[in-house]
């Protein structure tokens, strides 16, 4: 049986804690466009969504998201939480459910938006 992750568990690049509180070095490369997204409980985002060209990484800061993904017919859900880092490679249908008020950072190999005006999103066929 061949087990496929459709979603990475990643690790921030380093961290810092002392006194003062912690410092999270979350990624030097190989982002393009990174955004800060707050989303309320209950709300969904993503409904089940793609990117073609881009990955996308994603760090929880505060709060929970149910995230689902499928890919050629295999469908996986996970729930992350504060300091969670994952990412989600090209064409990987996914959608968040926050299960909490949640702060994360969300980082895209390339930008979606692109200089013609188009968007490297794409709804699930």
């Amino acid at each position: 049986m061949i087990i496929v992750e459709l979603i990475r568990i990643l690790k921030p690049d380093f961290m810092f804690e002392d006194e003062r509180g912690v410092l999270f070095q979350i990624t030097h490369e190989p982002f393009g466009q990174t955004n800060a997204v707050f989303t309320k409980k209950g709300a969904v985002r993503g409904g089940y969504h793609y990117h073609k060209e881009t990955k996308e990484a994603f760090f929880v800061i505060s709060g929970k998201v149910n995230v689902s993904v499928k890919l050629s017919g295999k469908k996986e859900e996970h729930i992350f939480g504060s300091g969670d880092m994952f990412l989600i490679d090209e064409n990987v249908r996914h959608t968040f459910e926050y299960l909490e008020d949640t702060y994360l950072v969300a980082f895209y190999t390339t930008c979606v938006e692109k200089e013609d005006g188009s968007k490297d999103i794409y709804p699930d066929d």
